[in-house]
């Protein structure tokens, strides 16, 4: 425990008997009201990113009760956009989290981080730099709005999963189902990435699978929507006896094209163990 005694159930204002419910609720009306550049967003963010997952919830709870925290003023997350598959993550994002998570990045890799860390970045920028962009609140934004970004932050629930991941025994299959979720603009730089992968796919073989933790609305403007969603990415490539599991918070910019919600942008982050 550290000097202050906090704690991530201090940092979301919960009892540590908290049910995951509460803690889910917490954490949306805690983000909903401040802008992401914020460092309390982020904070917020990692204490969800804790408490929503019962395998690190409950080595949280250990450290407690030892009398110690190890998380209670933690560092920035590393911003560091990424997605791969060779470690993959997706086409979309295929690029291997950076770190030590892994013993060897292929070259061919590396070409695709380059461009994926272009897209990321211009992402992040388009999202949260908008002039006319409006935090979503239950109490201004009426049960309209409120019900509109529910839809949004549903569909990217569903969508996150395609558009993430991809088999190689499947990948025309995988890629074509991503592509029924994106707008038109967002298929493109898509397809940039898939034909970076497609040459490597038979010496990597790889497998990724998308598990979605939690999300929240973060943002709301007319017909687009900001989702933040946290997501678990078991990985397998040839050679592994058992996959990865990466954990990447997401952020992925909806937006309602003739009553329908598609994947307009994406950018991942992942997240620190």
């Amino acid at each position: 425990m550290s000097a202050t005694g906090a704690s991530w159930y201090d940092v979301l204002g919960v009892e540590p008997d908290a049910s995951t419910e509460e803690v889910r609720s917490a954490w949306r009306s805690a983000i909903a009201d401040l802008d992401p550049s914020e460092r309390r967003f982020r904070l917020l963010n990692q204490a969800a990113e804790v408490l929503l997952d019962p395998a690190r919830r409950a080595e949280h709870d250990a450290a407690l009760e030892a009398g110690r925290s190890d998380e209670p003023e933690p560092e920035e997350p590393v911003a560091t956009p990424t997605t791969s598959p060779a470690t993959p993550t997706t086409p979309a994002a295929a690029v291997p989290p950076t770190g030590s998570r892994l013993p060897l990045v292929p070259g061919w890799a590396l070409v695709v981080l380059a461009v994926l860390a272009v897209l990321s970045v211009s992402a992040a920028v388009v999202v949260w730099v908008q002039p006319n962009e409006r935090v979503v609140s239950a109490a201004e934004g009426g049960n309209e709005i409120e019900e509109s970004a529910e839809q949004a932050r549903a569909t990217a629930e569903r969508a996150v999963g395609p558009v993430l991941s991809y088999d190689y025994r499947s990948f025309e299959e995988s890629t074509a189902a991503a592509r029924s979720y994106m707008t038109v603009d967002y298929q493109e730089d898509y397809d940039q990435l898939v034909a970076a992968l497609e040459p490597n796919l038979e010496e990597v073989q790889p497998v990724v699978e998308v598990e979605v933790v939690d999300s929240a609305v973060v943002r709301t403007s007319g017909d687009r929507v900001d989702v933040l969603l946290f997501v678990n990415r078991p990985t397998l490539n040839k050679g592994m006896d058992e996959p990865v599991v990466y954990k990447d918070q997401v952020t992925m910019r909806m937006v309602r094209e003739d009553g329908t919600w598609l994947v307009d942008d994406l950018s991942t982050t992942p997240l620190q163990e």
